[in-house]
């Protein structure tokens, strides 16, 4: 840590009250006067102590101005207090405690305006301090999106939407069967918005839980998911193309079945054998069947007759 932020957390931590007092008086043991604000927010049964400038949205808070006068020198004073919340509120009273909330997140200015009626005093002292606040919004719920099951040795991407003011700390890890192992560490991220992406390869198959906290500088929320992890399926888009390809190469072999089987019913055989028959005069007769003449055709034989 070096000097500048130790710096920064000792204004922080005590916020020095300056006193003016509008009169000749001597002011020399009025020096030792000063004071400090301490915040505090409820949620739930639960009361946390900001004494950082940075309070949690829209959460009951409650700010104490503690004086410090270690001389009594203001013990029987009377005191008056003007809050300036910075969001156009001004609170004004006798107690030294104030209540309010601040409804969206931003950066405010408070102020504070102490007087005090001291009777060994003349003229009323009175005190000016500014505090610039920073309002975030508490983490209120950690969002998992995805599919309902995840499969082995792939390497899967889970989105988580966390509601809550960045910056965040993530710290997470995923248990294989939901057993709880004290000795594994976490992942640790920055997030500098609203959405953790974490990449994650399965190597089991079975129930495995997403143990997760996340938390700003205002607020701490943790949860756990259960996932289920599935052996590898193969893709329906390659089985269905696979079917469909088979299916039109059997069509095809059926086709060509039926075409060729078709084409030799309409055929006639052929013979290439001749008939020799003799007349009564004792010519020879030759008689030549041409079958392949194609059907439907309506050509006479040709009857071939030679002399001896």
């Amino acid at each position: 840590m070096d000097r500048k932020q130790l710096t920064q957390i000792l204004v922080h931590l005590l916020l020095v009250f300056y006193v003016v007092v509008k009169t000749t008086d001597s002011v020399s043991d009025l020096e030792n006067v000063a004071g400090k604000l301490v915040f505090y927010q409820t949620e739930g049964n639960t009361t946390y102590v900001r004494n950082t400038g940075e309070l949690a949205a829209d959460v009951p808070t409650e700010t104490v101005f503690e004086l410090v006068d270690p001389q009594k020198n203001l013990s029987s004073a009377g005191f008056t207090y003007t809050w300036d919340l910075g969001n156009g509120e001004v609170i004004e009273g006798a107690d030294p405690v104030v209540r309010y909330q601040y409804s969206k997140p931003g950066n405010y200015t408070l102020q504070l305006k102490v007087g005090a009626n001291e009777p060994k005093y003349t003229s009323p002292v009175t005190g000016v301090y500014s505090l610039d606040v920073q309002v975030l919004d508490a983490i209120k719920n950690i969002q998992l999106k995805g599919p309902a099951e995840y499969r082995m040795s792939h390497n899967t991407s889970l989105t988580l939407d966390v509601d809550g003011s960045p910056p965040m700390w993530a710290c997470w890890h995923i248990l294989t069967h939901c057993d709880p192992d004290t000795t594994m560490g976490c992942t640790l991220t920055m997030m500098y918005g609203k959405t953790l992406h974490v990449n994650h390869t399965f190597t089991t198959t079975g129930a495995h839980c997403l143990d997760i906290s996340v938390s700003n500088n205002v607020s701490k929320l943790r949860t756990s998911f259960s996932l289920n992890v599935g052996r590898n399926r193969t893709p329906l888009f390659f089985v269905l193309s696979c079917a469909a390809i088979l299916v039109a190469t059997l069509a095809f072999i059926m086709v060509v079945g039926c075409r060729t089987r078709r084409q030799n019913k309409s055929q006639v055989p052929a013979s290439s054998n001749a008939m020799f028959l003799k007349d009564s005069g004792g010519h020879t007769q030759n008689r030549l069947n041409l079958s392949t003449v194609e059907k439907g055709e309506k050509e006479p034989l040709i009857l071939q007759h030679k002399a001896k």
